[in-house]
Order: C-alpha cells, then sequence, then structure tokens
C-alpha cells in the first residue's frame, strides 16, 4: 500500500459496477430461484476477468474483483454463516426517518430491499469455506490473466460489527455474545484472504455510523464511542492471526445519498479507530458533509507505519469530478498529515455496495476512477 518515491498510488474501495446478466442472477438467486451452477460460476467468472481488466486499463495502483458475485457488501455473509434464517423489516437510520418520503423512494432495489435484514436464528458458524475459497481462485486466476501481482490486490470482507449492525439477533440475547460469536467466525475469512497473499481490507461503516443509527441517535456521544470500542475491540480478536501489515480497514458515514446531519465528528473517533490492528485507513474525504474534515488528522496524526487512505472522489453523484479538485482534496489531507505518512488515492465508498442499488451510472463510475488517477498524478507533481 505504501510508497517511498513521493507517488500517490491509486485504489478503490472494493465494489464496482456489476454486469447486467450477473445482476439477473443475483436477483433469481435473491428470490430463491434456482440457478444453473455451471452459468452460475461462468457468470462471475468472466465479470470477474473483465473488472480486473477494466481496472488495469483505467490505471488504478490496487486492485480487487469488484466483490462481482456478492449481493452487497454486508449480506452476502448470510451465505457463509450458518444459523441465519429469514427476514425481518427493521427501522431506517435516525437521519432518514426525518425524511421518510425521500426514503421510501431510494432505498429499495431490485435486488434487495435494504428495509429488510437477515435473521440470526442459531448459533453462528463459518461455514462459507468452499464459497470463499471459489472467491479468491476466481480473482487470483484473473489477476494472473491480467499480469498482475497478487501484493498489489486486495479482497473485502464485512467486520463483525457491520454483520451484527446489518442482521438481527433472535438467538443470542446478549449483544457482546452476539459480536464475538460474529468475530470467531469471520477468523476463517480473514485468514483465508490473508493465506492467499492479498491485501485484506475490512469494511467497518459501522465505526462511524454509529452515530446516527436508531439506537445511539438519542444517546450520548459516549455511549456511541463505547460502542465503537467494542466493535474495535471485536475486530482485533478476529484479526489475531492476520498480520497487521496486511490489513486496512474503510470506514465511513453510510455509502447513501441522504441528509447526514446526524452522522459524528471524524475527530471524536479516529483515536477509537487507531487501536485497530491495522496499517491502512480509508475514510470519506470528498462527501460534501465531511469535505473539512480533513483537519482531524492534523488533531490527531495518523500512527507511524500506517497508510492513510483519503476518499477524494464522491460516490454519490453522477457528476465526475475535475482531477484538479481530486488534486486539491489530496493536497489538503497531505498539509494536515505527517510528512511520513504514505496516502494512497481512492473514492468515498464502492460503486456498488448493493447490487442493484446505483447511485453513479456505471460508465461513469469508471470516468471518476480515470479522473481519480489523474488528480492522483497531478497531486503528485505539486507535493514533490
Amino acid at each position: 500500500m505504501t510508497t517511498n518515491d513521493g507517488h500517490i498510488s491509486t485504489t478503490h474501495i472494493g465494489s464496482l459496477p456489476r454486469p447486467p446478466e450477473l445482476l439477473d442472477l443475483l436477483t433469481r438467486r435473491q428470490d430463491g430461484e434456482s440457478v444453473d451452477p455451471d452459468e452460475w460460476d461462468e457468470t462471475v467468472a468472466d465479470a470477474t476477468r473483465d473488472v480486473v481488466d477494466r481496472q488495469v486499463e483505467t490505471g488504478l495502483d490496487s486492485i480487487n474483483n469488484g466483490e462481482q458475485s456478492r449481493v452487497s457488501f454486508n449480506w452476502y455473509v448470510a451465505d457463509r454463516l450458518s444459523g441465519i434464517d429469514g427476514k425481518r423489516e427493521t427501522e431506517l437510520w435516525a437521519d432518514l426517518q426525518e425524511f421518510p418520503s425521500y426514503a421510501e423512494e431510494t432505498f429499495k432495489t431490485d435486488v434487495i430491499d435494504l428495509s429488510m435484514h437477515p435473521v440470526v436464528a442459531e448459533a453462528v458458524e463459518y461455514t462459507g469455506r468452499e464459497e470463499a475459497e471459489a472467491e479468491i481462485d476466481e480473482f487470483t486466476d484473473a489477476l494472473a490473466a491480467a499480469d498482475r501481482d497478487v501484493d498489489d490486490a486486495f479482497m473485502t470482507a464485512a467486520s463483525p460489527s457491520v454483520v451484527t449492525a446489518t442482521h438481527v439477533d433472535e438467538h443470542y440475547g446478549d449483544y457482546e455474545e452476539f459480536l464475538f460469536a460474529v468475530a470467531e467466525a469471520m477468523k476463517t475469512e480473514y485468514e483465508l484472504v490473508a493465506d492467499a497473499g492479498l491485501t485484506l481490507q475490512i469494511d467497518a461503516p459501522e465505526l462511524l455510523t454509529v452515530g446516527h443509527t436508531a439506537a445511539y441517535a438519542d444517546e450520548p456521544l459516549e455511549a456511541a464511542k463505547d460502542a465503537t470500542r467494542l466493535h474495535v475491540q471485536a475486530l482485533n480478536e478476529a484479526l489475531t492471526n492476520v498480520p497487521a501489515e496486511q490489513v486496512r480497514l474503510h470506514t465511513c458515514w453510510g455509502s447513501y445519498e441522504g441528509p447526514h446531519h446526524l452522522d459524528t465528528d471524524l475527530a471524536e473517533m479516529l483515536p477509537l479507530i487507531y487501536e485497530a490492528d491495522i496499517t491502512g485507513l480509508s475514510v470519506e474525504q470528498a462527501n460534501p458533509r465531511h469535505q473539512h474534515e480533513y483537519r482531524a488528522f492534523a488533531e490527531h496524526p495518523v500512527p507511524d507505519g500506517w497508510t492513510l487512505i483519503p476518499g477524494v472522489v464522491d460516490v454519490k453523484t453522477n457528476i465526475i469530478d475535475h482531477p484538479e479538485t481530486i488534486a486539491d482534496r489530496l493536497e489538503r489531507v497531505a498539509d494536515a498529515v505527517d510528512d511520513g505518512t504514505p496516502l494512497v488515492a481512492a473514492p468515498d465508498c464502492g460503486f456498488g455496495t448493493q447490487a442493484g442499488l446505483g447511485m453513479v451510472d456505471p460508465e461513469i463510475a469508471w470516468a471518476k476512477l480515470e479522473a481519480l488517477v489523474e488528480g492522483a498524478e497531478i497531486a503528485s507533481g505539486r507535493l514533490a
């Protein structure tokens, strides 16, 4: 993730647009229809190869499989954990509850309904080894075909606490027991990715979104901080056997176009996130609600040996960020951090975190990534 030559590398945050034929198969699977296994495998493999090739053509330095086979960045685990059965409607986040007409029109897709959360009805164990290994193999095969090193590649995995935040517990009854059971289960997936030589990206938006969830919106800030402390503790437990230098973490205020007026302040939460056993941190910086928060990195310096991955491309608008604007965002962050902190430029979040919920047109998403590469080159020149 790091470079020592002054060049600002580029990456993205996991999910990338899926082709229509794959979205159709994902929809059918979500609806409980049978899908021909050979058709599924071939479609996923083709989509993975295509998305790897396009990342290489775009000029991104660190790439992944685009999460092509996953229905979402978090709910894919319902296919890899035991004990999950059925769905239940849950409350929208508190900021959206204040604008219900907007939320009702925006947060349903042809593939999944974001108000319906999977239910944990029995004890959770990891049963997805075969599926995880298949996903890793598809990706490494695509990398080999594209003549790209595994060292320049990453794979995403849901954090224990985003699983517990987006799955309804009807078995454990005690949140901490539920959380650490999930952490124990997810260890297997984290270790599979690391053992393949890939960088593991932990997706943990809940470390920042905790402030605008319905459970904490009316609670004092310290209650949200306590939750984040516990979530970091569970993550560290799950990462026990994964080297910190092989782990980067993505957190954000939720990859959705909404009011976000109840979001927590980055400066309040950074010291807690710094307790994670990682060496790379991705945080939104292009989101209009949070563009001022580059100052938090001056107030709370990034730990020694870490790489900062600021989001400098907005993923919630079809406006293609100007490369000069991207460069400006990178320069602001560079001015705030210590001189020895490496930067890697990225978008704020993924472009397809929930299959079918495409806020950005697929071709515009790729144009934004092209602008990211150009903006990083401009910033590298200015900061040299």
